[in-house]
């Protein structure tokens, strides 16, 4: 019997790389796909209808010290081990929200006129929240995240194997022959062209998502970017003993301190350290910051809120720097409602690829 053609050979084992991998994991890259695709539609429903008590509240002056009157009640309840990043207001009428992680994980919603709490919710508690957790780490917590970024891989490799498996030997003329659909040979044959022309076609363009999702899953990404351009990641600052016994400044005055050091940038979060020794952090928004939440940050002393370092997003390691691009590309926020719309679509795209690729197995089994 004779050996098959190099060709030959060469396909069987691409088409076999597809297959098992679809099998292996298709099912939960699918299913993170439809959870981020539905994200985008369940944020605005969220905040807008089914829990706008929680995130609108009547325009009206912020109480001058906001923040520290919310951080003594929250730690007075949660215990002064507990991590609390506050989101001031960003716009007239929205609420001050403050993330607790500590006995206790989750949510607090407050008034920002007078500190008054409007509501809370545990880190899983609430369609959109539950939807979120499934999203990011698949409800496994820190085994979740190298799970994505494992999924992301078998996308790429599944990709690859995809377009092996459908470049053309030669390239017929005209070209659209490569991408042509034949809906009329039955339902088995219109499924597998789909399958074929919608994966070329799609393929690079779900891969954005895919790869950007990894990439804020999984931490050590961004280590191997470090240390490929050679550069060590950046540190928050130590606190000295210098400042241990000073007078306690109020957070509010430490955030207007912070804000003073960078003029004309926005309040992104005030991330309050759960743990003594550890330095208070303010994240800006500056104007030429793509990331909508900023990641040039103050660091102050928690205690006398002396200014212990800035570091301007464009000024950090490659590998935290890539978050200003990655974080809104996977989002969709860096186009606006335009751009969230399609990365939707190509959510529910590849929920449809691997359906279909599913179905085809199926079938010819």
């Amino acid at each position: 019997m004779s050996a098959p053609k190099p060709d030959a050979a060469r396909r069987r084992l691409w088409l076999r790389l597809h297959r098992w991998i679809s099998l292996a994991l298709a099912l939960p890259l699918m299913l993170v796909a439809l959870l981020g695709s539905l994200l985008v539609l369940l944020k605005p429903l969220d905040q807008q209808w089914l829990n706008r008590a929680l995130f609108q509240v009547p325009a009206g002056a912020q109480a001058p010290d906001l923040l520290e009157r919310s951080r003594e009640r929250l730690q007075a309840e949660f215990g002064a081990g507990s991590a609390l990043t506050f989101r001031p207001p960003r716009e007239p009428g929205e609420s001050l929200r403050v993330i607790v992680r500590g006995a206790w994980r989750g949510s607090v919603y407050l008034d920002p006129r007078d500190a008054r709490e409007l509501g809370r919710r545990g880190e899983r508690e609430g369609l959109y929240n539950l939807v979120f957790a499934l999203h990011s780490h698949l409800l496994l917590d820190k085994a979740g995240k190298p799970l994505l970024a494992l999924i992301a891989l078998a996308y790429g490799l599944l990709l690859v194997a995809g377009l092996a498996l459908w470049w053309p030997r030669r390239w017929p003329r005209p070209w659209t022959r490569a991408f042509a659909c034949a809906l009329d040979r039955g339902a088995l044959r219109a499924c597998f062209d789909l399958h074929r022309s919608g994966g070329v076609l799609l393929g690079l363009l779900i891969a954005v998502p895919v790869a950007t999702g990894a990439y804020m899953a999984w931490k050590p990404l961004g280590a191997a970017v470090n240390a490929v351009a050679g550069r060590q990641p950046a540190a928050p600052p130590r606190l000295g003993d210098a400042d241990a016994d000073a007078p306690r400044v109020s957070l509010d005055a430490m955030v207007a301190r912070a804000q003073q050091s960078v003029p004309g940038a926005a309040v992104g979060f005030v991330q309050w350290p759960g743990q003594a020794g550890r330095p208070l952090r303010v994240r800006l928004i500056l104007p030429d910051d793509p990331h909508p939440n900023g990641l040039s940050s103050v660091w102050l002393h928690p205690r006398s809120g002396a200014v212990l370092a800035l570091q301007r997003w464009d000024a950090l390691d490659p590998g935290a720097r890539a978050n200003s691009v990655v974080y809104p590309l996977h989002t969709g926020e860096l186009g606006g409602w335009a751009y969230e719309s399609v990365n939707a679509l190509l959510g529910l795209a590849l929920v449809l690829l691997g359906g279909t690729g599913l179905w085809l197995w199926w079938r010819r089994r």
